[in-house]
This record gives C-alpha cells, sequence and structure tokens, in this order.
C-alpha cells in the first residue's frame, strides 16, 4: 500500500458558463520517505492540488488516501508550508513556533515542547533571532520560521506550497542549500509544488511536471538519481544533471509555447527615428541644432563610460559609500548584465546611468555627453512595469511615443506601437486594459514600451524578478527576440545566473557592499542569436553557469575572495571549455 495515494482526483471552480476545470483525473502514488517535485506553470492548480492533499479543499471527483485513510480535512500529520508566510505579527519566533507545537503536541510536557521548540529554531539557523519579531525579520527569515513550525509540529507528510518562491534568486538558492540539509536529517515524506526546475533537481527523488489548465494533468515523471549530498555548482559538471536539466526544462518549455501560441499579424516599422536620433535632411522635419550635433555621432567603441563612480548616501551614523570606483566602458550594441549579491550596488549603479539618482563621485558618458537627468534616450524596465490601469495596453505604450516622435504622422506612430506589442506577443490583447492583464503580460508592455521609444540606452532592473520561473523563461525569449532586431546597447541587473548568461555579451559580477566595485568580468562567448534551448544544447553553457555559481559562492555571507582564488575559478571555466572543445575527458579536479 502507498503511504499517499491520489485517486482520480478533479476539481472544478463555479457552475454553468462560469464553470472552470483546473484539475482534471489527478493520480499518483507516493512511497513512505519519498520526495516528490511537482513543476508547473502559474494557474496550472499546484496550489489547488496541495490544498487538497492538505484537506483544506474537497474534490469533485476521486480522492486522496494517506496512509490507508481517504482525506477528509486537515490534519496534524500533513503539515503545510505556504509560499505566504502569515505569523503572527505581534509574537516573537520562538512565539510563532511555540503556538503551533502547544497546539499540536499537548501530549508533550511543557519542557519537552520547548526542546522542540529550541531545536527547530536552530535547525533553520534562526537561534540568535528567537526573540525578534516578523517585522525585524528579511524575508527569507521569516520563511524561514514558516519552515520551523511546519516541521516543529512533527508531520508524517510535509506539503510545501512554492514555499521559497517571493525570494530573490541568491536567497532562494541559499535556503534551497539549508531546506536540502534540512530533509537530509528529518528523512520526511515531503511534496514540494514549485515552478523551478533547479530547486526541484537540488532537493526531489522524483520529478513530475504538472500540465497547464484548464483540466491540467499530470505529465510524464522524472526520476532523479543523483547521489546526495547534491551541491548546485557541482552538478554542473554532472552529465546526468545536465541531460535530466535539459529534457525537463525542454518538456516545459514545449508545452508553454503550445499553451501560449499566438498568431502573429504582419507589420511594417516605417522608417523613421526618434527626434533625439534625426539628422538633418532625413524624415519630416529638422530638428534642433543640439540633437542633430548629438545624433551625428558615430561612437562605437567606449559608447557608454562609467569613469570611477561612486555613491555616498547620508545616514544617521555618518556616510554610507554603496559603490566606490566602478570603472566599466561599452561598445555600442553591447549587453551587460550585472550580478551580485543583495545590497553590492547593482540597482544603484542603473539608476545612476539612468539619471535618476545622482552620482557623488566620477562621470557617466553616453555617446560623448556626459548624464546629468533622466531623458528618453534611456528606457527603463523595471521589475513592476508601472503602467497607468486605466489604459489599455496600445495607450501605455502610446504615451511615450507620441512624446518620443512628435512630427511622426499619427499612422507612423500606430505602427511603431503595433509593431512592439505584436513582437511581444501582445497583438490580441493591446486594446485590454492594463489592470485586466497578467503580471507576465503586464511586463511584455512595459518591454513594448521601452523598445518603442527607440532609446540608445536600455536599461532593466530585474525585469522579470516578479515572474514565476516558467513565464520568466518565455519572457526572456521574447526580450532576446526583440533585441536581436534593434541591437540596441543594454544593461540588465539580475539575480538569475542563467538570465545573466542568457541576455549577456558580458557578465559583470559585483563585489560585496558597501564600497562595492566590479569583482570580475566574464565574457559570454556563445553565439547569438539565443534562446534558452539552444543554450542548454551547447557544451560551453554548464562551464560559464558554474564559474557563475562559484564567483556567487566565494562572496557568500560577505565574504571578500583573493584576487588569486577569483582567477582560479575563471581558469577552471577556461580549462573546461578547452577540453571540451579538444573532445577531452574530464580530469577529476572539475568533477
Amino acid at each position: 500500500m502507498a503511504f499517499l495515494e491520489i485517486s482520480a482526483l478533479s476539481k472544478y471552480y463555479g457552475e454553468g458558463k462560469d464553470r472552470t476545470d483546473v484539475l482534471s483525473d489527478i493520480n499518483l502514488k507516493v512511497d513512505e520517505g519519498e520526495f516528490i517535485a511537482i513543476v508547473g506553470f502559474s494557474g496550472s492548480g499546484k496550489t489547488t492540488l496541495i490544498s487538497a492533499l492538505a484537506g483544506l479543499i474537497t474534490p469533485d471527483q476521486g480522492g486522496v488516501i494517506f496512509k490507508g485513510k481517504e482525506v477528509d480535512g486537515p490534519g496534524p500529520e500533513r503539515g503545510v508550508v505556504f509560499q505566504s508566510y502569515s505569523l503572527m505579527p505581534w509574537l516573537s519566533v520562538y512565539g510563532n513556533v511555540q503556538l503551533a507545537v502547544d497546539s499540536v503536541l499537548k501530549h508533550k510536557s511543557r519542557a519537552e515542547r520547548k526542546e522542540v521548540v529550541e531545536k527547530y529554531i536552530t535547525m533553520v539557523g534562526l537561534a540568535h533571532a528567537s526573540d525578534r519579531k516578523p517585522a525585524e525579520l528579511s524575508g527569507g527569515m521569516r520563511q524561514r520560521v514558516a519552515v520551523a513550525r511546519a516541521l516543529a509540529m512533527q508531520p508524517e507528510l510535509l506539503l510545501l506550497d512554492e514555499p521559497l518562491s517571493a525570494l530573490d534568486a541568491l536567497t532562494r538558492a541559499k535556503l534551497q542549500d539549508e531546506f536540502a540539509a534540512i530533509c537530509e536529517q528529518e528523512k520526511k515524506t515531503i511534496i514540494l509544488i514549485t515552478n523551478d526546475v533547479d530547486e526541484a533537481i537540488l532537493l526531489a527523488d522524483r520529478i513530475i511536471p504538472l500540465k497547464p489548465g484548464p483540466k491540467a494533468t499530470l505529465g510524464p515523471e522524472f526520476k532523479v538519481s543523483l547521489a546526495r549530498p547534491r551541491d548546485r555548482a557541482d552538478m554542473n559538471s554532472d552529465a546526468e544533471f545536465i541531460g535530466l536539466r535539459a529534457a525537463i526544462t525542454d518538456y516545459l518549455m514545449t508545452v508553454g509555447e503550445a499553451r501560449g501560441a499566438q498568431n502573429e499579424r504582419e507589420v511594417n516599422l516605417p522608417n523613421i527615428v526618434p527626434i533625439t536620433q534625426k539628422v538633418a535632411g532625413q524624415g519630416k522635419s529638422t530638428p534642433p541644432a543640439a540633437y542633430q550635433k548629438e545624433a551625428q555621432t558615430n561612437t562605437t567603441e567606449g559608447f557608454l563610460k562609467f569613469k570611477d563612480i561612486s555613491k555616498v548616501y547620508p545616514t544617521a551614523k555618518g556616510p554610507l559609500t554603496v559603490v566606490d570606483g566602478f570603472d566599466l566602458s561599452m561598445n555600442k550594441g553591447e549587453f551587460i548584465t550585472l550580478i551580485g549579491h543583495s545590497g553590492c550596488g547593482k540597482s544603484t549603479v542603473l539608476s545612476m546611468v539612468s539619471g535618476l539618482n545622482e552620482i557623488s563621485d566620477g562621470i557617466i558618458t553616453l555617446d560623448n555627453n556626459q548624464i546629468t537627468k533622466a531623458g528618453p534616450d534611456k528606457a527603463v524596465v523595471f521589475q513592476a512595469p508601472s503602467l497607468l490601469p486605466w489604459l489599455s495596453a496600445y495607450e501605455n505604450v502610446e504615451l511615450g511615443v507620441e512624446q518620443v516622435y512628435p512630427h511622426a504622422a499619427k499612422s507612423e506612430r500606430r505602427d511603431i506601437i503595433e509593431y512592439y506589442l505584436e513582437r511581444v506577443g501582445l497583438g490580441d490583447s493591446m486594446n485590454k486594459l492594463a489592470d485586466d492583464l497578467s503580471n507576465g503580460m503586464k511586463q511584455r508592455v512595459g518591454i513594448a514600451r521601452a523598445f518603442a521609444l527607440s532609446p540608445k540606452l536600455l536599461l532593466l532592473d530585474e525585469p522579470f524578478g516578479m515572474l514565476d520561473s516558467l513565464t520568466r523563461w518565455e519572457l526572456q525569449d521574447v526580450l532576446m527576440d526583440v533585441w536581436k532586431r534593434t541591437q540596441v546597447t543594454a544593461i540588465c541587473v539580475t539575480h538569475d545566473v542563467d538570465e545573466a548568461i542568457l541576455l549577456a555579451d558580458r557578465v559583470v559580477m559585483m563585489s560585496n557592499g558597501p564600497r562595492a566595485k566590479i569583482g570580475n568580468i566574464m565574457k559570454v562567448d556563445l553565439p547569438r542569436p539565443r534562446s534558452r534551448k539552444a543554450l542548454l544544447d551547447h557544451p560551453d553553457y554548464y562551464a560559464y553557469r558554474e564559474e557563475l555559481l562559484e564567483f556567487l559562492e566565494a562572496y557568500e555571507g560577505g565574504a571578500n575572495p583573493s584576487p588569486e582564488q577569483l582567477q582560479s575559478i575563471t581558469q577552471k571555466r577556461a580549462e573546461r571549455v578547452a577540453r571540451q572543445h579538444n573532445n577531452e575527458p574530464p580530469i577529476a579536479a572539475a568533477q
């Protein structure tokens, strides 16, 4: 008999024409002590499934059998950790865990319950913060409290509903490693709902995709036989990991493409450029002399230059130098990604080059002109797209286009707007109100708006950070497709190692703050045009990935690695690429 069995489970919401079939004929058997990861798109029914397993909702057909008994409601033998922390704000870390323990473990003595609370607070690394309230904790620390609370209830089955998805990529990676260690200690039966393939491979024994709804079903399972403990950097040299990751990603992307396929109509982009780039004698109007002079420069090398940039903020304890001595030169058409731990000044650098944040010292020049203020020549895509909710997608893009192309005909402006909305896959949704769009669709509008301005410089500040992994994949490929048509000079701040490699000609790795500067620069010698699928098939991709992961690990916890240590990481990647090109077997040091 299976420890847990899901049998022909189906669930719908609503009635008649308003009925939505979320899950359809879900079947799964889980053995005791097994770790199952279920991966899928947002809106595919993952949370509905975990709620049914927890007994929080009742299936319309089929059911869940736990240890031979049908689940008909919640119970302490099935612990749940949701994406949201749901902590009591007036209680300390200790108090939040104690509340659950006192409720479930009433049969234990006060001393025994105290021992349980302290054990699991220590296990998640919060012994030093036991007396703090949730408001005094970071997002990662709050989620640690939720995990400690669930484990302290000592359930037989642990249900995890995207517990780390609200965290940035680097905090998430750190907690994944910690959670893997906890799972080894506890040896519980666990079902993890996630949208992160790497998280699933790092933790699970089996990975099962949940196909997109409506009527979502389980797809083919992927068995993970990698030895434990699993090291995220070392796995990038493991052929089994590389093959498994490629197979799961390929399956999910294929399913996603089928879900999101749209018919695009062709729109011919008119031969006009913004007023800031017009040359005298071209187009239907002659711009001011200052614009003509700027447009006539033919800068290629050193198109964007950072010269000894510093940023100092006043604080109650005195001046705080966030960035100190940032030097970088970019060529026209180059794509740079900035990566590093939280607080290393990535977004500060981006805000200074955009003209939105004053530079404390140094100078930034764009096309031989000093940057002193914001302007349409520097388009920014933020994590949240900042759309006007009462306007349509078309109208949100139109606002910028009308400012940048004041002398273009209305039909020409319309063609520009429609061209970029088509390019980001919103040809059929351009007249929908922004308020009616999903988060992914809103970010597509933000990307279309930025490109429609035809900027000299495109700045992206974690543009996909608020999206689930699978939606992020889709939009990364959308961004690459639009960028290859424009070759605009671009800088993207990201926490995502895969995103950094996919987008960049060079990855700029920041040292820890305060006084952060460039720690290392990795040139990405991978062919363009790029897509996630193409990179997964390239033999050098995982060598670059391993270097970035090891770089971030070297700076973990505020460490300050030596130049020799950083050089050895780069050298390891170079040697691995050379071996792969010569078809040589890996040496022991690279395994």
